[in-house]
């Protein structure tokens, strides 16, 4: 009796694969690694130092604070700004609703006030026209998101802050190395927050994050708060934080620094690949005004059936994620603002689904995600 074929295995196409990001410099990261343990100096010691330097010259700003997370970055900014008296508890801070939770929950830390606004339908960015109609009385900043890896639209936000004399705050989480008119994500605002979650276009090898800012006087402060408080060891200024990026992360960081503008310019050259050959009247492709602005942190395509578009590639083995399915005006720790009338906002959270896109997928795994695209059946 002849033994039945066997099915050929299903080859996967990752998300998003760390460990192929990271095996390409194993050694560097091994040697970076023992320097470290070797120094015997693990916290606030020379490699966060040089990091600090190192990033700073990379977004075009005098100064880089390294810190525990993007989420500290954001609500030490907000905090620096409270202890430096530009901010009071209770002040407005405008926002997107289309972001990730964390934008929000930095703002509700300093107990101040979030207040959403709607996106721009093509960037899904903070729209400008928006913003303009929230200020109040009570408005103090605007905190721009610079989504997927895509620049909000700064000109027109500066301008806004210029006017009616507001804070601007850059969200740079997703956007290392975007860029516009010469100049990189963390250079618009007053002070801009990143985050070196591993899954980041530059990434650590646990989590981390950074306030960047041409300010001296708001960078020693958040320096201080996001180490109890304190500039000189056991004298504490004022009612701080632990949120140090450390030795080992900072050490990490630095191998993998010099190789970000390459790994952009291939995320750049996948998604141009995408959006020249998915052609599907179901599934509509990020709208980017010059192809140089964007970092391609995410691929986020929009498709009124999301769901069965997410279950046809995986049954063609092809990973993709959503970002983010809940928009937080509608998360129950927000439930204060659950009358917040965002109807796009909604509408994209449904609908938004995040393709593949990575220094290490190559175009072979490309073309077979364009491939699943272009046989999309529809809703079933």
């Amino acid at each position: 009796m002849k033994a039945a074929p066997m099915k050929a295995a299903l080859i996967e196409v990752p998300f998003l694969d760390a460990r192929a990001i990271n095996a390409r410099y194993a050694g560097e990261l091994t040697a970076a690694a023992a320097r470290v343990i070797d120094s015997g100096s693990y916290v606030l010691g020379e490699e966060l130092a040089a990091f600090e330097r190192e990033f700073a010259a990379y977004c075009g700003v005098r100064h880089a604070v390294g810190v525990g997370s993007g989420l500290d970055a954001l609500a030490l900014i907000l905090r620096g700004y409270r202890e430096l008296g530009a901010i009071d508890e209770g002040d407005e801070i405008i926002v997107p609703g289309n972001t990730f939770i964390a934008t929000f929950l930095a703002i509700t830390a300093n107990r101040l006030v979030p207040v959403p606004v709607e996106p721009d339908p093509a960037s899904f960015n903070i729209d400008p026209v928006c913003v303009e109609a929230a200020i109040g009385p009570r408005t103090r900043a605007i905190m721009a998101v610079h989504l997927y890896g895509q620049l909000a639209d700064m000109p027109a936000l500066a301008a806004l802050a210029r006017r009616h004399r507001l804070l601007l705050i850059e969200d740079a989480a997703q956007a290392h190395g975007a860029m516009r008119d010469g100049r990189k994500a963390g250079a618009f605002g007053d002070a801009a927050a990143f985050s070196f979650f591993p899954a980041k276009n530059l990434g650590a090898l646990g989590d981390g994050g950074a306030v960047a800012t041409d300010d001296a006087v708001l960078a020693r402060r958040v320096a201080a708060l996001r180490n109890y408080g304190s500039e000189e060891k056991y004298r504490h200024l004022f009612q701080g934080f632990n949120s140090r990026l450390d030795e080992m992360q900072a050490a990490m960081l630095r191998v993998k620094l010099p190789y970000l503008d390459a790994d952009i310019a291939w995320r750049r050259r996948l998604a141009l690949r995408y959006r020249k050959r998915i052609r599907h009247p179901h599934i509509q492709l990020p709208a980017v005004a010059a192809e140089e602005r964007h970092a391609w942190h995410l691929f986020v395509v929009r498709c009124p059936c999301r769901d069965a578009l997410q279950r046809h590639l995986l049954a063609r083995g092809i990973h993709s994620q959503v970002h983010y399915p809940v928009p937080p005006h509608r998360q129950p720790a927000y439930a204060s603002l659950r009358n917040a009338k965002l109807p796009l906002t909604e509408r994209l959270h449904d609908e938004v689904l995040s393709l593949p896109i990575g220094p290490t997928l190559r175009d072979e795994d490309a073309d077979r995600v364009i491939e699943a695209c272009q046989t999309f059946a529809g809703a079933a």
